[in-house]
């Protein structure tokens, strides 16, 4: 049986960034960028995040590869 995280994409609702937890649990940041997934940065998740879940097939527009 797999312990594998599944992808999750969020958005931090307190500056309106993307946010992606990858299959390993590593945290994302997306800038605003042609190529957000080639371009991100880690992000440390703090307690004041507002992470709201978006739907899965966001990952197409933000080029998320896996």
């Amino acid at each position: 049986m797999s312990t594998k995280q599944k992808l999750a994409i969020y958005v931090d609702r307190t500056n309106g960034q993307w946010v992606v937890r990858d299959e390993q649990g590593e945290f994302w940041t997306l800038p605003q960028t042609e190529t957000p997934w080639l371009d991100r940065r880690p992000h440390m998740p703090a307690e004041d995040d507002d992470l709201e879940p978006v739907p899965g097939h966001y990952k197409y527009l933000l080029g998320v590869t896996f």
